[in-house]
């Protein structure tokens, strides 16, 4: 299988990753003319992708704000038992809309949306009733997300 992502990885299929990142809802048409393939090969890439879990979904990115969840805060928090139970509690929160198991002094780092501060309160009372917490209000977010790239290919252009 290693070797199977490793042909994958090639710098078309790096390139397709890129173009899908900037923006999933490109027609195998387009994405094959800015990669430099034809549509049927190009879709061929992007199912041999999806088969092998490189590619795992495509999803729309939402402003909470503008569906009536304009505050946004991470909530840092210390498991007083199984963190693998905290996993399963925090999950349940649809007020969290990412999480990670982490190492160190914290168990679980949440992103979570509230639609005010009072909710806000709500839902750190409710993450209060498994662990001691640190929560941040977001102010704003600099740094969007970005495209995953071939850090080799970058780490060898600063060589150069």
């Amino acid at each position: 299988m290693a070797l199977e992502i490793e042909r994958l990885l090639d710098e078309t299929g790096w390139q397709i990753l890129h173009e899908l990142q900037q923006n999933a809802r490109l027609s195998f048409s387009e994405l094959g003319q800015r990669v430099g393939l034809s549509a049927p090969a190009v879709t061929e890439r992007v199912r041999r992708m999806e088969d092998a879990g490189i590619i795992t979904g495509y999803r729309a990115e939402i402003n909470t704000a503008k569906v009536g969840y304009p505050l946004t805060a991470i909530v840092r928090m210390s498991a007083q038992g199984d963190c693998r139970q905290l996993n399963t509690i925090v999950s349940t929160f649809p007020e969290v809309i990412e999480s990670y198991r982490v190492t160190g002094g914290d168990s679980i780092i949440a992103k979570v949306i509230a639609t005010s501060v009072t909710h806000l309160e709500d839902i750190i009372d409710r993450f209060l009733a498994h662990g001691s917490l640190t929560t941040s209000l977001v102010l704003s977010s600099p740094e969007k997300k970005k495209s995953i790239v071939n850090v080799d290919e970058v780490v060898q252009g600063d060589k150069h």
